[in-house]
């Protein structure tokens, strides 16, 4: 198959995601050049370099300055980014993409296939945790000619398409990277995409300050002048910061769930939960299974048990989302509720799965103690902190919970420094991508978030992960996940949570903020400002 932006846009017009249809766009309105666009970010990444570090303030920010290959539409299509067309061999197994034309490196030099076979090839193997599922795929990645890349898998591979957008296989400069330490790095400190904007200041607790590419290679854009991310803690001060102006964008987990049913009746501002479509992340606890207090899984089954996860969704997230009973999120390929092993809440069934195993209460009431890592993302995960504390200490669990920033979190998390530690996870389209790395037993990787963190070992689950990821049509891989999915969700290798639903509000002025199904992750090419 071939596509070509032509293609795509004509294919996008008739499916009604056409930019200028999409929420807070302007119709037929022609976009304006100039104005500064006051978001927030919250809390402070610890770094913009996204091949790095795939938490979601590093993503938010980075995605401005480093692309990817491809784009997805709101219903999970590729169309053209730094590859302005491609081609799939009959047997699924050869990509070929060619590369948009004059495109350059915000230090001026030229971006080429040499740099997509360095960033896939080389750099992300080793750094990222989703684009190194593909990567073991890979037999081989190479340059044909300057403008021209080609992958080839060692067998097919269906969601492969589904991988280059630009938080899953991001484009580093071979010239800055290559034959140097990519995590200590200097210029790490000075991020140098293709993206639409360039990182102009950072001042650390304050602000990070983007200004336009002026050399940006879609020609025209972008529109907006400067982006800027205020640095806010408190989310009194976030929510008053968009209700008064002095914000012009809230995001992901800015804005605490109980401040939206207000801020949807202001007018000035555009609300909106599109562009979720390709993260649709899921929340849990990680177990750090390693440990002998959480090996048995009734243990497991009983704290899943404790946790009135629909209070949750109706009472921390407002009914934004939903209950989430497996590791497929219901907004994915491949979900299905049929297989699905429940927990609905019954603290006395908690108890009796603890009386079975032996372990009584002493003196105290206390059957078993555990330490929770708090995801120091906001109001609503401490709020969730406190409601596992008080309905596990009702079943005899004891809860100690522990608070970091979100360096420390990282840090902790990746390197198996927990007991449980809350978490989301992205999905990112198919599960052979963003659900096969959590579980994976040859992706237990430390020092590496949003890997198999747990040291969850299943080899029955490797084998259908890997059949999943290569069967021959979709009727076979939906026999295939519908397995998986029955089975983690009677193992319980995590605790699942809530699939999210992240609040978008953003000021009316504004237009295309939300184009495809990365929402705010994207890069802002096309974003501009009427007045």
């Amino acid at each position: 198959m071939d596509w070509s932006r032509r293609k795509f846009l004509a294919a996008a017009s008739a499916a009604g995601v056409v930019p200028s249809l999409l929420p807070g766009s302007a119709g037929a309105q022609t976009p304006k050049r100039g104005g500064t666009l006051r978001t927030i970010i919250n809390p402070e990444p610890p770094s913009l370099i996204t091949a790095l570090n795939v938490q979601f303030p590093v993503q938010v920010v980075g995605s401005k300055i480093y692309q990817g290959l491809l784009r997805y539409d709101f219903n999970l299509k590729p169309y053209p980014c730094l590859a302005k067309s491609w081609t799939i061999s009959p047997d699924g197994r050869v990509y070929t993409f060619t590369l948009q034309d004059k495109v350059t490196w915000h230090d001026g030099e030229p971006f080429s296939a040499d740099d997509v076979v360095f960033s896939a090839g080389k750099m992300l193997p080793e750094t990222h945790p989703r684009w190194r599922i593909s990567s073991d795929r890979l037999e081989s990645v190479k340059a044909l000619d300057p403008h021209t890349v080609q992958f080839t898998l060692k067998q097919p591979f269906s969601a492969f398409i589904s991988t280059f957008l630009s938080f899953g296989c991001p484009m580093y400069p071979k010239h800055i990277y290559d034959g140097k330490d990519y995590r200590t790095n200097p210029a790490n400190s000075t991020p140098i995409g293709t993206g639409p904007f360039k990182l102009k200041e950072w001042k650390r607790g304050s602000f990070i300050h983007l200004v336009r590419n002026d050399n940006y290679w879609d020609p025209g854009k972008p529109y907006l002048d400067e982006i800027i991310y205020d640095v806010v803690p408190d989310s009194a001060q976030r929510v008053a910061a968009i209700e008064t102006g002095r914000t012009d964008l809230v995001q992901n987990n800015d804005i605490e769930y109980f401040d939206v049913p207000r801020l949807k009746q202001q007018k000035n501002l555009v609300f909106t939960t599109k562009g979720n479509e390709v993260v649709s992340p899921i929340a849990w606890m990680d177990i750090n299974l390693r440990l002998p207090k959480f090996q048995d899984k009734r243990f497991r089954k009983a704290m899943m048990h404790a946790i009135d996860r629909q209070f949750i969704v109706d009472k921390l997230y407002f009914g934004l989302g939903k209950v989430a009973n497996g590791p497929v999120a219901s907004t994915t390929l491949f979900y299905d509720e049929k297989v699905l092993v429940k927990y609905p809440y019954d603290p006395k069934k908690a108890i009796e799965l603890m009386d079975e195993m032996g372990l009584k209460p002493d003196a105290k009431g206390v059957r078993q103690r555990v330490n929770v890592l708090a995801l120091p993302y906001g109001e609503v995960w401490t709020r969730q902190a406190e409601l596992v504390k008080q309905q596990f200490g009702k079943v005899g669990i004891e809860v100690t919970i522990e608070t970091t920033d979100s360096a420390g979190w990282f840090q902790r998390d990746s390197n198996w420094e927990f007991e449980l530690s809350f978490n989301f996870v992205g999905q990112f389209m198919d599960p052979a991508i963003g659900v096969a790395r959590v579980y994976l037993s040859s992706n237990i990787r430390k020092g590496v978030l949003a890997t198999n963190v747990e040291g969850y070992i299943n080899p029955k689950i490797d084998d259908l992960f890997a059949r999943g990821a290569t069967a021959p049509n979709a009727e076979e891989a939906q026999k295939i996940y519908s397995e998986i999915q029955h089975i983690l969700s009677d193992d319980v290798p995590v605790l699942y949570l809530t699939e999210l639903q992240f609040p978008t509000f953003y000021n009316s002025a504004f237009h295309d903020v939300v184009v495809n199904s990365d929402g705010t992750l994207g890069d802002f090419d096309g974003a501009w400002k009427a007045t």
